[in-house]
């Protein structure tokens, strides 16, 4: 079946390793959307995300190391921030590609985020340093893929390879049988898998995106920056909320340098890099527990208990690997019978020549008709980049 995946694109790109050449002077930059100017200092010190999350204090307990990181999106870019911790992925719009073609700049960012090694003055500095990013590009270079199907093979092919996280910062209205099958199989090969529940858009959908509404899927909202941890206005909210994170004014490196950015797409990384954190402490633990570990360990946001706006609450790197929570047999997220089949045998192998032309699972529903809007499969504006700026 066709389902039309659309590309939050509201936010920054992230790095690892600093680069070599200084960040240039900002004067005089101004966004494409919300013009803007900010100092050097002001840019280096603007990733507010690592000081809620009291990042320092979770490396101490953990860095990601010897975990692998599926970012299906637009590609990962070589960047300076990215130096030695992106391996050779799949590319499933050039037969040709390994991963890295990244035209859109929002993959880099989302990797960035999760494994960026910057010390925050110079570059940015990911959640989980120390993890591995596995790049499966599915978005071309108008942000969009206008089948499922292709998205559903990245993640066979990314459990089939190492991931043992799954970070998908995209979707769209229309659910996938195909979709969820392969999310069952990542399920039952103990990944977890992490999707943002989508951006609010003019004249678009208010329901949670998909593959977020996927039972047993980490669905996460944004909150905005402030003490009292706000929801990011521009994030969708319903039932299917799980978890919430960072997701505004944050700054990522791109291919070519910085800018900054929001959007649900941003906030998922963290949780990834989270889940990435807990499996390193834990390596034995299995999906369904480090599930179960982020949620009991959320900081509890706007009323009592779990909620649409924020799920079980923000996210809380430090108490996720410190708290003594009990373990489970299942995915406590999983409790709707899924669309899909889990355990129906191995996941194709695919190899970076035969991407062009993958055997998609077997679909036999009518193709809905997408609806195209600026140019993409329903492609949500509404966190453009508020700033770029070059490496040199």
């Amino acid at each position: 079946m066709t389902a039309a995946l659309a590309l939050a694109v509201a936010g920054s790109m992230a790095a690892t390793t600093p680069p070599q050449a200084p960040l240039a002077d900002t004067a005089g930059l101004r966004a494409e959307v919300g013009a803007q100017r900010v100092s050097r200092d002001a840019e280096r010190s603007g990733q507010w995300q690592l000081t809620t999350l009291r990042a320092t204090r979770a490396w101490d307990l953990a860095t990601g190391d010897g975990v692998v990181v599926a970012v299906i999106d637009s590609g990962v870019a070589p960047h300076p921030d990215l130096t030695g911790r992106v391996l050779s992925g799949l590319d499933l719009v050039d037969a040709t590609g390994n991963g890295s073609n990244d035209q859109v700049g929002h993959g880099t960012t989302v990797a960035a985020l999760i494994a960026g090694q910057g010390d925050g003055r110079h570059g940015v500095a990911g959640l989980a340093p120390r993890a591995k990013i596995l790049p499966v590009r599915v978005l071309d270079a108008e942000n969009r893929y206008d089948d499922a199907r292709v998205v559903a093979e990245a993640v066979r092919w990314a459990v089939d390879h190492g991931a043992k996280v799954i970070n998908l910062s995209l979707g769209g209205s229309v659910t996938s049988e195909a979709l969820a099958e392969a999310i069952d199989y990542a399920f039952a090969r103990d990944v977890v898998v992490v999707a943002c529940v989508g951006n609010v858009s003019a004249g678009g959908s208010t329901e949670i995106w998909y593959p977020a509404r996927e039972p047993g899927v980490l669905a996460v909202t944004a909150i905005a920056p402030g003490q009292r941890h706000q929801r990011w206005q521009g994030s969708l909210t319903g039932e299917q909320a799980v978890l919430a994170a960072p997701g505004t004014d944050l700054l990522g490196a791109k291919p070519g340098g910085y800018w900054r950015v929001q959007g649900t797409s941003f906030a998922a990384p963290l949780v990834s890099a989270t889940a990435a954190l807990v499996r390193s402490r834990f390596p034995g633990m299995s999906a369904a527990d480090v599930v179960q570990r982020l949620i009991s360990t959320a900081q509890d946001l706007g009323p009592a208990g779990r909620d649409d706006e924020f799920g079980f609450g923000l996210i809380d790197p430090v108490a996720a690997l410190t708290a003594e929570v009990a373990p489970v047999r299942t995915n406590s997220l999983d409790v709707l019978p899924p669309p899909g089949r889990a355990g129906f045998g191995p996941a194709p192998e695919v190899s970076p020549a035969a991407a062009a032309t993958p055997t998609p699972a077997a679909d036999t529903r009518p193709a809905p008709t997408p609806q195209r809007v600026n140019g993409g499969l329903q492609l949500a504006l509404d966190g453009a980049p508020l700033l770029a700026l070059p490496l040199s």
